[in-house]
């Protein structure tokens, strides 16, 4: 599939239709969020999202399969300008290392962060270590 392609299907799937979690909040996805999601940092530090990820759009699919997922491991997410567990951020993860982080702005209702797969053991252990959601 082309990138073309693959930005349609992303707005088929998750932008034109309504995605709810397990548990009944809605999540909202925008097209603009296929860069973010699917692009990856040449230079981690300055998360400059320069490189298209075929490893990130072959599970395109598996974020809306994570959030229906009643088996998910659920943990509060970590705000990076505060440094602290938040009570609006969650992280679903499913598969052992895939994560979907969504933004939870009103009471059932949120909005799609990203999604990735945790390949660092270190990095996973301190997740998984996270308070629980």
């Amino acid at each position: 599939m082309s990138e073309t392609d693959l930005r349609q299907l992303w707005n088929d799937e998750y932008c034109k239709v309504d995605v709810y979690t397990h548990d009944g909040i809605l999540v909202q996805f925008y097209q603009d969020m296929f860069d973010h999601c699917f692009y990856e940092s040449y230079d981690r530090g300055a998360r400059d999202k320069s490189i298209l990820s075929l490893n990130r759009l072959e599970k395109i699919l598996w974020i809306k399969e994570a959030l229906l997922d009643k088996t998910a491991v659920l943990k509060k997410g970590w705000d990076r300008k505060t440094k602290t567990y938040t009570d609006d951020r969650r992280l679903t993860i499913v598969k052992d290392n895939y994560i979907v982080v969504i933004l939870i702005f009103k009471n059932n209702k949120a909005r799609f962060v990203t999604a990735y797969e945790v390949n660092d053991d270190d990095n996973l252990d301190l997740i998984l270590g996270s308070p629980n959601w």
